[in-house]
């Protein structure tokens, strides 16, 4: 799947399933391997920022979203999995998307570089 597809999906993807609450972790407390991924970048009674990297083999494990955009800040290969399956995505640099939120998902940086992206919550 090309990334302008993945893009054009996901809005889609993510209204089927919205978040409103969960057992499992959001971004911030889920990790992987039991490290963090996902840092707090800035947090107010309305919004939340946080930075999360993923470095090649690393991934971040089954966790909800709260409605959220997000931003590229350096893109790779990511395989994402989720209610509809798992599907390898190629993140570009600089891209972005919105969010209304997603019950669950996972993923897993499958390619040889370093992926960091922004996430920025609506409360």
């Amino acid at each position: 799947m090309k990334l302008n597809q993945f893009f054009v999906l996901l809005p889609l993807l993510i209204s089927a399933c919205s978040a409103k609450t969960s057992s499992l972790p959001d971004p911030l407390a889920a990790g992987w391997a039991g490290e963090p991924v996902c840092e707090l970048l800035y947090e107010d009674s309305s919004q939340r920022a946080l930075r999360c990297s993923f470095a090649p083999g690393q991934g971040h494990e089954k966790h909800f979203h709260a409605p959220h955009f997000g931003y590229a800040l350096s893109g790779g290969e990511m395989r994402l999995t989720d209610a509809t399956g798992s599907r390898d995505v190629t993140l570009a640099t600089g891209s972005s998307f919105h969010s209304n939120g997603t019950d669950w998902h996972e993923v897993l940086n499958i390619g040889s570089t370093t992926v960091r992206y922004l996430i920025i919550e609506t409360k």
